[in-house]
C-alpha cells in the first residue's frame, strides 16, 4: 500500500495494492499487521455503511468527548471527502483537506481524532464504508457548519442540489464549536 501525506498533519490518503485481471480485482482494505508496519497502529471497534444519492452532504461531524478516528472508503460511486482540523494547539487549526474517494480509484482516507469529518456524494447510489476507533455516542456528536466561510471548504457543488439533514443544517461556525486541545 502507498500512504500519501496531506497538507495537514494527521489525515492520510491510503492507496491499497490492487490485484486485477479480466475477472475483477482483489485488495486488502484492512490488515492490522500491514497497517502497523506502515506506522498506522489502530484498533477499530465499529464498522459503518451509508448509502446516499448524488448531492447528499453529510457532515461536518465530530464527537466531543469520545472523539472517533475513521478509516473511510467508497465501494460504489464517489464522494468528495473532507477533514477539518479542530485541534486548537495545531498550527493548522481550522484548515481543511479534501480528497475524492471512489469505487474506481479505491483510495481510503484516514481521519484521525480531533477532526471534523464530512463528505459530499458525487454519484447516485454511493456506498460509503468507515471503520471507527471509538464507538458512536449520539449525545457527544456535534456538527461544524459545512459552509462556514472562516473554514472555506471548496466543495465541488457545481450542478448539484445539495441535500442536508436537519442536524447538518444546524452546524455551528468554527468560532462557536468546542474544539479539542
Amino acid at each position: 500500500m502507498k500512504i500519501v501525506e496531506c497538507d495537514i498533519a494527521g489525515p492520510l490518503i491510503i492507496e491499497p495494492q490492487v490485484f486485477g485481471d479480466e475477472r475483477g480485482f482483489f485488495l486488502e482494505s484492512w490488515n492490522a499487521a500491514r497497517f502497523a508496519e506502515a506506522g498506522l497502529d489502530m484498533t477499530f471497534v465499529q464498522d459503518n455503511h451509508s448509502r446516499s444519492q448524488k448531492g447528499v452532504l453529510r457532515g461536518m461531524h465530530f464527537q466531543r468527548p469520545g472523539p472517533q478516528g475513521k478509516l473511510v472508503r467508497v465501494v460504489s460511486g464517489a464522494v468528495y471527502d473532507v477533514a477539518v482540523d479542530l485541534r486548537r494547539s495545531s498550527p493548522t487549526f481550522g484548515k481543511w483537506v479534501g480528497v475524492e474517494l471512489s469505487a474506481v480509484n479505491k483510495r481510503m482516507f484516514w481521519v484521525p481524532q480531533g477532526f471534523a469529518h464530512g463528505f459530499l456524494t458525487l454519484e447516485d447510489g454511493t456506498d460509503f464504508l468507515y471503520k471507527c476507533d471509538a464507538p458512536y455516542a449520539p449525545a457527544n456528536e456535534h456538527s461544524l457548519a459545512w459552509d462556514d466561510p472562516d473554514v472555506g471548504i471548496d466543495w465541488p457543488t457545481d450542478g448539484l442540489d445539495i441535500q442536508l439533514s436537519a442536524k447538518d443544517r444546524e452546524g455551528k461556525p468554527l468560532s462557536e464549536v468546542e474544539a479539542f486541545a
